[in-house]
């Protein structure tokens, strides 16, 4: 297993409750596939560097996990399906 790490960015607007669901969606796809989340850290609401879809405010949440490399595409694809995720980004800490 390598580790990854996902940044994605919500839209400020939706309740805490969707806000919510969203991330445990992404924690139960990373287990459902044998991998292992290390942290979840929400960083709140920020500004960002350039408006996206009419927004210039992002909810970040930082998410660190260990999984095969099968992981990374299918939490790609539910991201980019969500409507409440503007942006996102996963990246392979491991140096092999």
């Amino acid at each position: 297993m390598k580790k990854y790490e996902m940044l994605f960015i919500l839209r400020p607007d939706i309740e805490e409750e969707e806000r919510n669901q969203v991330i445990e969606k992404f924690k139960t796809i990373v287990a459902e596939r044998q991998g292992e989340v290390e942290n979840v850290d929400e960083w709140g609401n920020r500004k960002l560097a350039y408006e996206i879809q009419k927004l210039n405010e992002g909810y970040y949440v930082l998410m660190n996990f260990k999984a095969g490399v099968d992981v990374p595409h299918e939490l790609d694809r539910n991201a980019k399906i969500l409507d409440s995720v503007i942006r996102h980004l996963i990246v392979c800490l491991d140096n092999e």
